[in-house]
């Protein structure tokens, strides 16, 4: 990666910078103020103190983790977890558990049903690799069958979760997912491994009801846990970035009869909207802010930025500034509402984003500062992403 050489395809950095590898763009030891806005970064004392965190809480609950890399697509940063502890990594579809593996990412979870036969039979090839530690999804005969078929010929079986449904895929009770679990048990071709499912699809919300509904569907899942005669110790995994101390809560008393597996993704960088309103764990630090200037003040009481929704995430809450949240995005423009004085045309303002699931997918190259809350932070690594 440090050899690519950098060009207009990198968003946002300085045509000086155009020829150079990036190592040796790293090399002139830039500052922020050398890059063009908008942007986006990552705050590296942030995301390493993040990590940490987590994983003492983890460590003092006997849970693993294996954090959800569709968070961020960017193997620099599944490699900082992967050193912090993480038992693997979590992937959301074949394309992704492959782009892991051509990083030499071991032990994969993918959290869906894996039912393309294109990349069936990908997989029974790379299971030929005895390192290579495969888990994948399943909920119902149909997709057992499926499996089945796409994987004739296969190295070895296939690791099956039964996943439990919470308003999204999943068996829709605890007897249709018992069902499904004998179909595994009588295929050749897979190996039940564990149960579980995501829980997020039950709350979006720390109110009492969907507090609730949260603990109510983890309770199906120890049911579902307790129904199944193991021949070995089995996985036992949910766990989004919002209600994993629910998760805790229910699932860690069976620690030790099984591996509990947390899949929360977006704690390494965490946020200033949802998951700052939303996350259980005390000490995380929003590590992403994008950067934007004042374009212009076309009326009082309003400034015009020059980033937008291809820039910033805005899919659950827009950007806030020192002067406040903003109120609407265009593609390439954003509205902050401002009393007083407010901003004047040129300023730089730093943005504080929610949601980083959909802040990275609009961005190639991240330039990291060593720390966002100094004046002009020094660029210490250039992260890349795979979208």
């Amino acid at each position: 990666m440090q050899d690519v050489a950098l060009g207009p395809w990198a968003k946002s950095f300085p045509a000086s910078s155009w020829g150079m590898t990036q190592r040796e763009f790293l090399a002139t030891e830039p500052r922020l103020s050398a890059f063009a806005t908008p942007l986006l970064t990552i705050d590296r004392s942030a995301t390493a103190n993040n990590v940490a965190v987590m994983a003492d809480w983890l460590v003092e609950r006997g849970l693993e983790i294996a954090p959800h890399g569709k968070t961020t697509m960017a193997p620099q940063l599944w490699q900082q977890l992967l050193d912090g502890g993480a038992w693997g990594l979590t992937l959301a579809t074949a394309w992704q558990v492959q782009l892991a593996r051509s990083f030499g990412v071991r032990r994969i979870i993918l959290a869906n049903e894996l039912i393309d036969p294109v990349a069936l039979r990908w997989l029974g090839v790379e299971l030929a690799d005895p390192a290579f530690e495969f888990t994948c999804w399943v909920d119902s005969i149909e997709a057992v069958a499926l499996m089945r078929s796409g994987l004739a010929g296969a190295s070895r079986p296939v690791d099956v979760v039964i996943e439990l449904g919470s308003g999204r895929a999943g068996a829709p009770s605890v007897e249709d997912a018992l069902a499904v679990a004998a179909a595994v048990d009588a295929a050749p071709e897979l190996r039940l491994a564990g149960v579980g499912g995501y829980e997020g699809s039950a709350g979006s919300t720390r109110s009492p009801a969907d507090v609730d509904a949260v603990r109510a569907y983890l309770d199906r899942v120890v049911e579902l846990h307790a129904a199944i005669a193991w021949q070995s110790k089995p996985i036992v995994t949910a766990g989004g970035s919002a209600y994993f101390d629910l998760v805790a809560d229910v699932l860690g008393p069976l620690v030790g009869a099984a591996t509990v597996v947390l899949r929360s993704g977006a704690y390494q960088l965490h946020d200033e909207g949802f998951y700052r309103g939303i996350t259980p764990l005390p000490g995380l630090r929003s590590a992403v802010h994008g950067w934007a200037r004042v374009l212009s003040r076309p009326a009082p009481g309003l400034a015009i930025l020059d980033g937008g929704k291809r820039d910033f995430p805005y899919d659950l809450d827009l950007p806030t500034s020192a002067f406040g949240p903003l109120s609407r995005v265009n593609d390439q423009h954003g509205y902050l509402p401002y009393a007083g004085e407010g901003p004047v045309i040129g300023d730089v303002l730093r943005l504080g984003l929610s949601h980083p699931c959909t802040a990275f997918d609009k961005w190639r190259l991240i330039p990291v500062v060593d720390d966002a809350d100094t004046d002009d932070p020094r660029v210490v690594d250039l992260v890349r992403t795979f979208f």
